[in-house]
Formats: structure tokens, C-alpha cells, sequence
């Protein structure tokens, strides 16, 4: 058997430290959830802790060193995947305070917000919101309501909420921490919009009461994360000193003529937003955490929950022995292990970006963008699916509370639509690509004059970051006749997924420019009429992205039973991928309808292979017991060990 601790390793990789102080600092029961406490319990309680995560864990890991954080943002996404596993409203409390609120202060800032405000922030001495999402507009960011005209007489802003749809909604420490709010609003000044930028504004005083102006609402109830105090702000002609405009894209001076570095305003809203691109990947990151956690305890649990008795035998047969019980919890496993790879490899990719700064390529700051959009979709709804499924699994324990999958749950739901709306986020990756074509095969008729390919997005149509190499060699190995390839043959796999995307982007090529020509200017209509296959396009890139990082994880792994082991869960992610989407295959011919039935045999030969690795492979995501937190896990094998004693005393 494959050793769970040299399998842990390689799934630690280059943030190991940040994943092992996480392990040791946070095994305490302090740190997980409390079933049936009331909303002001929870908050009350997250809030506390929050003061008491171990300085070494890395969540102000991004900050600048000379305010004493390390200047490594790879390390603040692994210690906020880290939470994930433990309890996701502290995950997100954390998320708020430090990647939101102190991310933007620290991206969007320049020196004299620094120096003022950040070593409180990183210290939760000083409570701060992220107020961007708006009641009627939440993912149409560039078209917010609320303002912010300059005065220069007076050498102020005023921030204005113009009607209720303008508020700024569901902010997390708006309810009762935040005593700060970074507020995206149109700037406007000598009457001219300047698109939506970012102010620093005072919300509560010292004593805890809205500020003059300021309204302060409670979302109060939600379906989960109730340790998090969702609110609403609404403001009433709030004076705001002109040196509160976060500028570092955009300045005011004194008599209100505005400059910028960046002139064109689509592109200075883009860069601004991505900058703050880490709370995006740190969202995936603790989707796919609470996965681990779910399917940790349903294998767990389905190596000792007997059901029913085979023929001719005495004893009930354990869950997990059942393929149907297989289907569901290890093709689940290997999807989570893929896009484990995925999100080390985005983490790495972001993190490099960010650490260069004004001297990172742009087409790598867009690629950035279009990977982390489109993984945290994936990621957030493969979250969604399996802790239903690993509820499913558990049977009517799974329902309960004390079990932890309800929470788990209720908790990762709004993770679908926090930080970008999944389906918004699959046209922002289906942007670069049809960016990319265009560029490359000439122009859309028109269609690159609308914001649906604008410049923001990538440019490369099959830009491939993950062991470019290693994959060209295996997909150009692929002889012409692929039909004749062992389904397990890796380059075979790859070319696969690389062929499914092309041919899908060529098509809502082609239905573009039909369009085009036939409904000239009717700009709306010739998106809405391919949107289908816009996400199509976009799903097709993630899953070949995501095989690709995990062929790539596969090749840094130096232990060669883990090695064995990696490449044959990678080859039950590749299979069960095209098994998913094999009426696609057969109606493209990349399959026939014998090569087809013959990867469904393949996979359930997989199935029986893992098998026996089902428990070594969720011990390797080393989640202590303490985080876990699951009753069946500690009463089902005295139940069984009752019940097989029973038995034997006939």
C-alpha cells in the first residue's frame, strides 16, 4: 500500500510549511464549528477567534514585510484554503478582513494609506468591509449606482447612494465589526465620469455608531456561514476628504482634474479588479478544502457501514465495496485530486504575478484572470455536487448536524455565487479564447467592438502553463487513429480534451459571425443566441487545463508508489470526464459507440484498482480527526464492533 504521509506530501507542495503550521497550530476544537448556535452566538465566536489565528499560519501573508507581513501571496491563498477545511465563517470573517479589505487598501493605496491604515488592519485592530456588490447590480460591477462627485471648494467627495437598488449589499463585517469600508463607487468630477473606483470610508465611530450619513442594515439570517455578519450600507451624501480615493490607478488633485497611468477606462477598471484577484482564487481554494473534509468522511464512513448481506454469507457488506458507492465517492475523489493540481498550479501562477507587480506581463495578468474565474466555477460547483452526494452516501446520519456534512453544506452554497457568479465567470474564460481566435484568424464583423471580447481578457487560444513540454510530446505521440489507443494512454486522454475544445470554440466562431451577417447590429441578440455554446466553450478549456495540471503533478512526484498511484486516479478523472460528456464524443466521432461502452469498462476496472487506496487516498489531504469533527466517524465502528459480536454469539 501507498504511504498516506509521502502522498500528503506531494499534495502539499511548495506552501508545505504554511499546510503543517496549519495542522499543528489549528488542531484544537476551539477552532470548529458549533451545530444549533444562534446567529449572534456564532458571530460572536468567530469573531473572537479571529483574533486568535497563530501568526504563522499565513493568513497576512501578503502583506508588505515592512508592515510585517512576508510579501507572499501564494501563502495567504494555502492559509485560507487551510480554514476552509476547519470552519468556512472563519475562512471568509478572514477572507473579509484581510484579502478583501486589507487586499484592496494595500493593492488600490499608495503610500499614505499604507502607512495609516495597514499594520491595524493586519493586527484586526481596525475592522473593515469590502463594499462593492450592489443590490441591483451584483456581477455588473463597471455599471454601479452609487457615487462619488468631488467638490474642490470643499476638497471632498460626496458618496451618495442614489436609490435602494444602489445599495451596497450582502457586505461581509458591515453588520457589526466593520468600522471601515472600502467603497467602489463612479468617480465623478468637473462633471465628467471617471468609471468606478475605490474610496477608504469611516462607517462606525469609536463607540460603534454609524457615522454621520451612513445607514447600516443586517442581512441577518442566511441559509449558512452565520459566524459572518452580512450587512448593508447605504449612504447619504457622506463627506469623504479627497486623500480617502484609493489612487493608485487614479488621482484627483486639489481643483478635481483627474490622471491616471492608465488612460483607457475599461482597461484601468480591469486592472484595478484584478489586482484584487486573490480573494477569487481563495474562494476555490476553500470550496475544494470543504470537499476533502465531506468525502473524507464518507469514505471513512463507508469502509465500516455494513448493508446488506451477500449470498451465501453471514456478514453485511461494507458501502464501500459496492460500485454504485464507488461511482459516487471516488470518481469524486479523483475530480478533487485533479483540481487539486489545478489550483496549486493557479495559486503558483498568481502568486508570481502579483510578486512582480507593474512588471508582470499583461497577457500574464489576463491569463491570471480567465484561469482563476474559471476554476473557481469548477471548483465551487464540484462543491455543491459532492457534498450532496457525500450526504447522499452517509444516508440519514449524513442529515445531521453533529455530522458535519449539513454545515458543510449550507456553508460552501453561496460559494457559487460569492466572488462572481459562476455562469458570469464562464463567459469572462470564454472572452480570452474568442479574444485569441479573433487575433489569430481575422476579425468577428463586428463583434470586437462589444465589451464581450474586449481587451481585458487572454489572447492565446491553447496557452498551456502547466509542463508545455511534457504535454505537447504526449498529444503529438497520439498516432492518427486514435480509436486504436489504450483508453489509459495519457497523450491519447490529453488530445481528447484539446480537440473537444477547439472544435466548440470553432463553432460559436462560426455562429458569431452567422450572426453577424444576419442581425448586423443587433449586438445583443448574436451573444445571447451562442451563449449555450459560450459555456460550453468555457468548460471544455477548464477541464483540459485541469488535466493538464495534473499530468504535470504526476511528472514532479519523485515517489514512485505514489507516482503509480497519482497516474491511475489522473486516469479515472480523464476517463469519467469524457464518460460525462460522451454524447458529445459519439455525435463528433472522436468516439465510436464500441470505444465508447469500452471507456465505461475501463472505468469501473479503475474503481476496482482504487479500491483498496479508497482511505489512503483522503488521508493524504492530512485532516486531523479534530477537524473533521464527525460523530459516525467515532460511534460507527463500536456500532459495528457490537454488531459483529452479536453475530459471532449467534
Amino acid at each position: 500500500m501507498v504511504d498516506a504521509a509521502a502522498l500528503r506530501d506531494v499534495l502539499d507542495g511548495r506552501w508545505a510549511h504554511i499546510r503543517r503550521a496549519a495542522r499543528e497550530r489549528l488542531d484544537d476544537s476551539r477552532f470548529t464549528p458549533v451545530p444549533g448556535e444562534s446567529i449572534e452566538q456564532a458571530r460572536s465566536r468567530i469573531t473572537g477567534l479571529l483574533a486568535e489565528l497563530p501568526g504563522d499560519l499565513g493568513v497576512t501573508a501578503a502583506f508588505p514585510s515592512e508592515y510585517g507581513g512576508s510579501f507572499d501571496p501564494g501563502a495567504a491563498v494555502v492559509a485560507a484554503e487551510m480554514l476552509g477545511h476547519v470552519d468556512l465563517s472563519l475562512m471568509v470573517k478572514a477572507g473579509v478582513q484581510w484579502g478583501l479589505f486589507g487586499g484592496a487598501v494595500s493593492a488600490l493605496g499608495t503610500h499614505r494609506h499604507h502607512e495609516a491604515y495597514v499594520r491595524d488592519i493586519m493586527s484586526a485592530e481596525l475592522m473593515g468591509c469590502f463594499a462593492m456588490t450592489e443590490t441591483g447590480h451584483g456581477s455588473d460591477v463597471h455599471r454601479l449606482r452609487t457615487t462619488c462627485t468631488y467638490d474642490p471648494s470643499s476638497q471632498t467627495f460626496d458618496l451618495h447612494t442614489p436609490h435602494e437598488a444602489a445599495r451596497k449589499d450582502y457586505i461581509g463585517n458591515a453588520a457589526r465589526d466593520g468600522r471601515m469600508a472600502v467603497v467602489f463607487a463612479q468617480l465623478i468630477t468637473q462633471g465628467s465620469p471617471k468609471g468606478v473606483h475605490a474610496f477608504l470610508v469611516p462607517i462606525r465611530d469609536a463607540q460603534g455608531d454609524p457615522m454621520p450619513g451612513v445607514t447600516i442594515g443586517d442581512d441577518r439570517h442566511k441559509a449558512g456561514l452565520l459566524g459572518v455578519d452580512n450587512g448593508r450600507l447605504s449612504f447619504d451624501h457622506v463627506s469623504v476628504p479627497r486623500d480617502m480615493l484609493l489612487d493608485r490607478y487614479g488621482q484627483v488633485a486639489e481643483d478635481g482634474t483627474y490622471s491616471s497611468p492608465i488612460e483607457n477606462d475599461t482597461r484601468r477598471f480591469f486592472t484595478m479588479l484584478g489586482t484584487l484577484v486573490r480573494g477569487r482564487v481563495s474562494v476555490g481554494g476553500a470550496s475544494s478544502a470543504a470537499t476533502k473534509v465531506a468525502l473524507t468522511i464518507a469514505v471513512r464512513y463507508g469502509d465500516v457501514r455494513r448493508q446488506f448481506g451477500a449470498p451465501g454469507h453471514d456478514r453485511e457488506v461494507v458501502l464501500n465495496d459496492y460500485l454504485a458507492h464507488q461511482r459516487k465517492l471516488l470518481v469524486a475523489l479523483a475530480k478533487s485530486y485533479a483540481l487539486h493540481f489545478g489550483q496549486e498550479e493557479l495559486v503558483t501562477k498568481m502568486h508570481a504575478v502579483q510578486v512582480a507587480g507593474a512588471g508582470a506581463a499583461e497577457h500574464d495578468q489576463r491569463e491570471l484572470e480567465s484561469r482563476a474565474a474559471g476554476l473557481k466555477a469548477a471548483q465551487t460547483w464540484h462543491a455543491t455536487h459532492t457534498i450532496q452526494m457525500c450526504r447522499e452516501a452517509c444516508g440519514g446520519a449524513g442529515y445531521l448536524s453533529e455530522n458535519r456534512l449539513p454545515g458543510l453544506k449550507a456553508d460552501t452554497d453561496v460559494f457559487t455565487t460569492f466572488e462572481g457568479d459562476n455562469t458570469v465567470l464562464l463567459q469572462l474564460v470564454a472572452k480570452g479564447l474568442l479574444t485569441g481566435y479573433r487575433d489569430a484568424f481575422g476579425s468577428l464583423d463586428g463583434w470586437g467592438r462589444t465589451a464581450f471580447v474586449a481587451d481585458q481578457v487572454r489572447e492565446m487560444m491553447l496557452e498551456r502553463t502547466a509542463a508545455r513540454s511534457l504535454i505537447q510530446r504526449l498529444v503529438d505521440a497520439v498516432p492518427g487513429r486514435g480509436d486504436e489507443v489504450a483508453l489509459t494512454d495519457r497523450g491519447w486522454q490529453l488530445k481528447m480534451l484539446e480537440d473537444r475544445e477547439k472544435h466548440v470554440l470553432e463553432g460559436v466562431i462560426r455562429r458569431l459571425r452567422k450572426g453577424a451577417a444576419t442581425k448586423k447590429d443587433r449586438q445583443f441578440d448574436i451573444f445571447n443566441d451562442v451563449q449555450d455554446h459560450v459555456l460550453k466553450t468555457a468548460t471544455a478549456h477548464i477541464d483540459r487545463v485541469v488535466l493538464e495540471a495534473f499530468v504535470a503533478g504526476i511528472e514532479r512526484t519523485g515517489d514512485p508508489d505514489v507516482k503509480a498511484l497519482l497516474s491511475k486516479v489522473c486516469d479515472l478523472y480523464a476517463l469519467t470526464t469524457i464518460e460525462a460528456d460522451r454524447g458529445w464524443f459519439l455525435e463528433h466521432q472522436r468516439l465510436t459507440p464500441a470505444r465508447s461502452k469500452a471507456v465505461t469498462g475501463a472505468v469501473n476496472d479503475l474503481l476496482r484498482e482504487l479500491r483498496p487506496h479508497m482511505a489512503t487516498l483522503v488521508d493524504g489531504f492530512g485532516l486531523p480527526d479534530t477537524w473533521l469533527d464527525a460523530a459516525i466517524l467515532r460511534e460507527e465502528p463500536d456500532r459495528q464492533e457490537t454488531m459483529a459480536k452479536h453475530d459471532a454469539e449467534g
